[in-house]
């Protein structure tokens, strides 16, 4: 698209926001504005094991804040930082109890203003007036890939010891509660123990960088192939219960086939029951049909069992087009993201819904 058509576009974009703003002025629009969003403040180290509570910030000032706010509670409880004599506090974000009266306050941050100028921001591909799910989940993908990184500079600073700017295997302390994981997950677990580790070192120099240190916090939106044969091999540890390095049926059946029945399902609705729901599955993954998986035959559906954050990424966008499209053609207009602000504010994913998608209207 011409640059003088895109500038036309966003001309007659402004007209209509103006049109929408004298319109949020009508009593059937004051609703809006009682909507109360309030900031995430969860703070937690990384897990292996799915938070249920997968959420992506749309706004990066929106992120920003709250990174801030973390930042400020992993310094607390990481390090002891004395104040010089006399020297006088600095307000700062995460101190404000008013943080969330500030994204509360129309005056100071204005949810129509902010989707004004974050509209052409996401609307990139192509720049055509009109917000598509790709470009939205793009958008989700890149607001989430900052989160991620932040929080890995966070954590390879904690563990880098020598300041040399990477962490090593004996530099780095696993998460307190992965240190009795026989008895909290009823087998011999391989997180952040040595194997894992190696398993993430790309370059094999004995050391992760920022990169290989946020593969390996976050193995599931690694291209490491040394990686992803890991977690397969980490799948088949969990549930092998005779220890013969592979699953049978009975072991794929009974502690794998429920993170995979939506493949399944995709596939084949001709079979009644779980079991020979289950069997078809387990035929295709077993590529030599010896009757047992192993880790190679894990590989195709690893990222179900470990979703990316690019399914996360689209499951929020798929969700925020079912709510804001209100003409139903599958893309947004800057009028529906503006007559609907709180769907991107507060749109949640809770896993724990397999029926629906359950959101909620706060940050938490």
């Amino acid at each position: 698209m011409g640059r003088p058509v895109a500038v036309f576009i966003y001309i007659t974009l402004a007209l209509l926001l103006l049109l929408v703003l004298r319109g949020h002025h009508s009593p059937g629009s004051r609703n809006l504005h009682h909507r109360r969003l309030k900031l995430r403040s969860n703070f937690s180290f990384p897990s292996p094991t799915p938070s249920g509570d997968h959420r992506i910030p749309f706004d990066p000032l929106i992120a920003d804040i709250e990174l801030r706010r973390e930042d400020r509670e992993w310094e607390r409880s990481h390090f002891e930082i004395p104040s010089a004599p006399g020297e006088v506090a600095q307000p700062e974000w995460e101190d404000f109890s008013d943080a969330e009266d500030y994204i509360n306050d129309e005056e100071r941050f204005n949810v129509t203003g902010r989707m004004l100028l974050l509209f052409p921001r996401i609307d990139v591909a192509p720049a055509d007036g009109f917000v598509s799910l790709e470009e939205l989940t793009e958008w989700n993908l890149q607001q989430a890939a900052k989160e991620v990184m932040h929080r890995t500079a966070r954590e390879l600073e904690a563990h880098d010891k020598n300041r040399d700017g990477f962490v090593s295997f004996a530099e780095y302390e696993p998460p307190s509660w992965s240190r009795n994981d026989n008895t909290t997950f009823g087998y011999e677990m391989g997180w952040w123990k040595e194997e894992h580790f190696n398993a993430s070192d790309l370059d094999g120099d004995g050391l992760l960088n920022k990169t290989e240190f946020n593969d390996f916090l976050h193995p599931a939106d690694s291209s490491n192939p040394k990686l992803m044969k890991w977690l397969c091999k980490e799948e088949i540890r969990e549930r092998d219960k005779d220890k013969d390095g592979r699953l049978n049926f009975q072991e794929y059946f009974n502690g794998l086939f429920d993170s995979l029945r939506n493949v399944e399902e995709a596939s084949n609705h001709l079979a009644n029951s779980d079991e020979a729901r289950a069997n078809i599955l387990f035929q295709k993954l077993d590529k030599d049909n010896d009757g047992f998986l192993t880790e190679d035959e894990l590989m195709p559906v690893i990222g179900n069992l470990h979703p990316s954050e690019h399914f996360y990424a689209k499951q929020q966008a798929d969700y925020v087009l079912s709510q804001a499209d209100a003409d139903k053609d599958g893309r947004l207009s800057l009028s529906e993201m503006i007559q609907h602000p709180y769907v991107f504010y507060s749109a949640i994913f809770n896993e724990e819904d397999d029926d629906d998608f359950d959101f909620h209207d706060e940050f938490r």
